[in-house]
Order: structure tokens, then C-alpha cells, then sequence
């Protein structure tokens, strides 16, 4: 059910069970979600698993919604290369005691999540996405970025080549050193 349950503010009773709530959610998904996007989405070549999958995606990568489209484009570009996705929140997903930090064992763990080591999507949704999430996986960035670092504030700089990639590592790891 991960990835269909609306992010949403919703009025809840509380007499409600699980179930119920999950079932006014999952109403809710597909009250923003219209079978016109699942259409651009088959359009890409994304079922609506993979649609649901892709956004999920997006949404854990960046909060900024201005940013989501290059977000959805850099991962674009890389399935359209074969490159894998290596999108971070995957490494973690499925793991019971993460602690937040991600390390660099968790980019080698064997898991169907983890697209270090997967080509393509993962198999399901990481995370419940908001509607700009699927609007950018629809209306991806017209932009050749295949690579993107997470910034101090949440924002990340976006390159075109590794070495533009490992530059602009390095330089924020400076700046995070300075600053600490």
C-alpha cells in the first residue's frame, strides 16, 4: 500500500480503524491521481506501478518542489543511458534500524531496493508522494543533468558529467568543513 496512501491533511474520527483511514487515503490518491496521468505516464513507457514507484522517488530526493522536475530528469536520463538510478533513500528503505545517516556500506547492501546495485526502478513505491512528485515525473526538466548533490539547505546543484559531479562534491564538502 506504500506510495498510494495520499500525503494529505485529512479529519479523521477517532473511532476509525486502520482500515478505514488507509481506504479514505487510498480514495484520495486516486481522486488526484487521474487516469489522464496514468495516461502520460503509459505514454513514458510507466506503468502505474512504476509511475507510483518513480515519484516516490522524486519525493524522497527532494523536498523542494521547484526542483522536482530535474530531479525526474536526472533519472530519466540515466534509465535512458542504463545507468543505475543510485538514488540514496533506496540504500535505506527496507532496512528496520537505520539511524538517519547513510554510510557507505548501506550503497553496497544487497537489496531489490537498492538502485546502487539494481538497474532501473526498484520494485515498489519508498515512500507515499505528493502531487508535484507525479506532476514532475509527467513533466520531467528539459535538461542532460545525470547527477545531483544534496546541498546544506536541502537544494542540490545539478552536473552533466562526473567530473562536473566529483567537482561540486568536493567544493561542498569544503564549504561544509569551513562552516562547521
Amino acid at each position: 500500500i506504500e506510495g498510494y496512501l495520499f500525503p494529505d491533511t485529512y479529519f479523521f474520527n477517532r473511532s476509525m480503524t486502520t482500515r478505514q483511514i488507509m481506504r479514505i487515503m487510498v480514495e484520495r490518491f486516486w481522486s488526484k491521481i487521474s487516469p489522464e496521468m496514468i495516461n502520460q505516464a503509459a505514454e513514458k513507457g510507466l506503468n502505474t506501478h512504476q509511475f507510483v514507484t518513480f515519484a516516490s522517488l522524486v519525493g524522497k530526493e527532494s523536498g523542494y518542489s521547484a526542483e522536482k522536475p530535474m530531479i525526474a530528469a536526472v533519472f530519466y536520463n540515466r534509465l535512458k543511458k542504463g545507468i543505475p538510478l543510485q538514488s540514496d533513500p533506496t540504500t535505506v528503505y527496507d532496512l528496520k534500524d537505520f539511524n538517519g545517516k547513510i554510510l557507505r556500506r548501506h550503497y553496497k547492501r544487497k537489496s531489490p531496493y537498492n538502485t546502487y546495485i539494481i538497474r532501473g526502478l526498484p520494485p515498489g513505491p519508498i515512500a507515499n508522494p505528493g502531487l508535484d512528485s507525479f506532476q514532475a515525473v509527467l513533466r520531467p526538466a528539459d535538461v542532460n543533468y545525470l547527477y545531483f548533490v544534496s546541498q546544506k539547505d536541502g537544494t542540490h546543484f545539478f552536473s552533466s558529467s562526473l567530473v562536473a559531479h566529483n567537482d561540486a562534491i568536493l567544493r561542498l564538502r569544503s564549504v561544509n568543513n569551513s562552516s562547521e
